[in-house]
């Protein structure tokens, strides 16, 4: 495999705790006698390859340190610890005005960029018509920067970029900007640039923008690397866990009860398997669960389940007495469910199996078991379930 066109290596940056003008001038004394000065980690240990036409996207929470690493590769920033190594021509969108100066108009900031990057009065002249037709500002083009809304930053911002067409294309959150349509024209920039063999970094916090645009993924949370590889792999697990953060939150997640006095599952089996730890399911599986049952005076306990997405969305339920099933004996004050569940109208993503056991008569749940679970594949359709669909053909009006 031929080098790669960004290689970090244990990258790594910390701030100085105190900011305050008196610190600063005693760490500034602290440094120039070579002692240490105490630092807030932002990024520990941070390492990764992206060869010529990938595209990594980078998600996190705020505060993760997503924005501070791409300002580190773009050489914006200075690393405390690692390093950066980059063989390519680099177009950074980093920050909202970055670049511009506020008091000369957008025409001027166009020529200005233009000959930082290197090019000819002629090359120019001959570009400015293409930047002016993507950003599409109007007379706002020879307006000075400073009285431009957001949008209109990023259009000058991103119009520069598209026509200079880098070999590494690095943009922080450029897609949550500005309206709709000129979303859209972004993003079919972006996939002309990658089938191009442009290569791409992409911080957003849009996980659909990140599986569309993206082949891979980096997770950071509070500053290191959580989880790298397959973009779609990595965002359902980061999709997941804020899933099961919201369901703590809310006070989805429900307690059992184990009196001994009152029906209670003993024992739960999926796929031949009682272990309580999510399991990786493949798309269009089965799922095969064997339920055991206590009942403390000896009679037929009813038994239901629910399937639900991690924040605790219900998805799908059903009581064994509707269906017209009944528990099965297997010993002393213990009975027996069975049932197979094909998994395979559900989307990839993660969710949880709820078990309940409940009285006889069905009235009141006694006992709740949750077995994990995630559905493993790669998709653009939204929503939890796929529901059986086909499209038509749409003929001209006789």
């Amino acid at each position: 495999m031929s080098a790669p066109l960004l290689a970090v290596h244990g990258l790594g940056k910390a701030w100085p705790i105190d900011s305050s003008p008196r610190a600063r001038a005693s760490a500034l004394v602290r440094a120039l006698f070579g002692r240490p000065i105490a630092r807030t980690p932002v990024l520990t240990d941070i390492s990764f390859e992206v060869h010529a036409g990938q595209s990594l996207g980078i998600i996190g929470e705020n505060g993760a340190g997503k924005s501070t690493l791409l300002k580190l590769i773009a050489g914006v920033l200075t690393p405390t610890a690692g390093r950066v190594d980059c063989n390519a021509t680099v177009g950074a969108l980093l920050e909202l005005g970055a670049g511009f100066e506020q008091e000369r108009s957008g025409r001027e900031n166009i020529a200005i960029a233009a000959g930082l990057m290197g090019w000819s009065r002629s090359e120019i002249s001959a570009r400015v018509p293409e930047i002016e037709a993507f950003a599409d500002i109007g007379r706002y083009i020879d307006e000075p920067v400073k009285h431009y809304s957001s949008g209109m930053v990023v259009r000058l911002g991103f119009a520069i970029i598209a026509t200079v067409r880098p070999q590494l294309l690095i943009t922080d959150e450029v897609l949550a900007v500005g309206d709709e349509s000129f979303q859209r024209k972004c993003i079919r920039w972006i996939e002309d640039y990658l089938e191009g063999g442009g290569t791409l970094l992409l911080v957003s916090h849009s996980t659909y923008h990140i599986q569309k645009l993206c082949k891979q993924a980096l997770w950071l949370r509070e500053g290191r690397a959580r989880a790298y590889g397959d973009v779609f792999e990595v965002s359902q697990d980061y999709l997941a866990f804020h899933e099961r953060k919201s369901a703590r939150e809310n006070g989805a997640q429900m307690e059992r009860d184990y009196r001994g006095n009152e029906f209670k599952l003993v024992r739960v089996s999926v796929n031949d398997s009682e272990d309580e730890g999510a399991r990786q399911l493949p798309r269009s599986a089965l799922m095969q669960v064997r339920c055991e049952l206590h009942s403390p005076d000896g009679r037929a306990p009813q038994f239901s389940f629910g399937v639900l997405r991690a924040d605790g969305t219900a998805l799908y339920g059903q009581v064994a007495e509707i269906d017209g099933v009944v528990a099965q004996p297997l010993a002393e004050q213990r009975f027996g469910f069975s049932f197979e569940l094909d998994a395979s109208a559900l989307l990839p993503g993660s969710y949880v199996m709820r078990l309940h056991a409940m009285d006889p008569e069905g009235l009141r749940v006694f006992d709740t078991v949750e077995r994990a679970f995630t559905v493993r594949g790669a998709t653009r359709e939204i929503g939890s379930v796929r529901l059986p669909h086909r499209w038509l053909q749409t003929s001209p009006e006789q």
